[in-house]
């Protein structure tokens, strides 16, 4: 019969452990760093331009993204969740812009990408905008991206958890909420992108300064009466 020393067996033991937490703290580590997040693949004002949306209304209308800022541009929400508390933080964050929004003349629009049950009707209280249904979720792309449940083991995500809360919002687990989401400031015409926020991790909402800065750079078209 093999006899085994107590000592070696317990210092086995304690090295298979101690890997094994060196093997988890690593994880942890590199979870934490931007590593293994997919980067976002920038848009083209073409692409974009070229996106189907429909009105949300008992018999909506399909049309192309670009009606929303041929004239006047744009402030475009890609909202990852109608139902996450996060998402209701920075749509509420864009919805504190619209006084100023509103002095420039530049509208602000959402878009969603899924209509369940009563989703949308409830994020309305925290955005002041028209939204809109990208059923073939195009402003999630060129490349959509996903965060998984290695999104719930990054402090950054925890911290964003803490501040939604903490600011009072609330939400629900309904629907797909794992294709990031983001923001666009789209300028009138042929102006093109001015600023294209894209949501790297679960609450990396927009800074509304930034929002705000690019929609002052928005030039109104002006129709052929105007320019007589």
């Amino acid at each position: 019969m093999l006899w085994m020393d107590p000592s070696s067996f317990t210092m086995g033991m304690w090295s298979i452990g101690a890997g094994a937490l060196g093997a988890a703290a690593l994880a942890l580590v590199l979870a934490n760093t931007d590593i293994f997040l997919s980067k976002p693949l920038r848009a083209t004002l073409e692409y974009l331009e070229e996106i189907d949306l429909k009105t949300l209304e008992k018999e909506p209308r399909t049309f192309k993204a670009k009606e929303l800022w041929e004239k006047n541009g744009a402030v475009i929400m890609a909202v990852r969740r109608p139902g996450c508390f996060l998402c209701r933080e920075e749509a509420a964050d864009l919805s504190s812009l619209k006084p100023k929004l509103d002095e420039l003349g530049v509208p602000l629009y959402a878009v969603v990408k899924e209509q369940i049950r009563t989703e949308v009707k409830d994020f309305q209280p925290y955005f002041k905008g028209e939204i809109f249904l990208d059923e073939k979720k195009k402003f999630y792309g060129p490349q959509r991206r996903k965060m998984m449940f290695m999104g719930f083991v990054r402090l950054g995500v925890w911290n964003n958890f803490f501040r939604a809360r903490n600011g009072g919002f609330s939400g629900n687990l309904e629907g797909e909420g794992f294709i990031l989401g983001g923001v666009f400031v789209v300028g009138s015409g042929k102006q093109g992108i001015l600023l294209e926020h894209r949501e790297k991790e679960f609450g990396d909402k927009v800074n509304p300064v930034s929002v705000l800065e690019a929609a002052r750079k928005i030039k109104p078209q002006t129709s052929a009466s105007e320019k007589k």
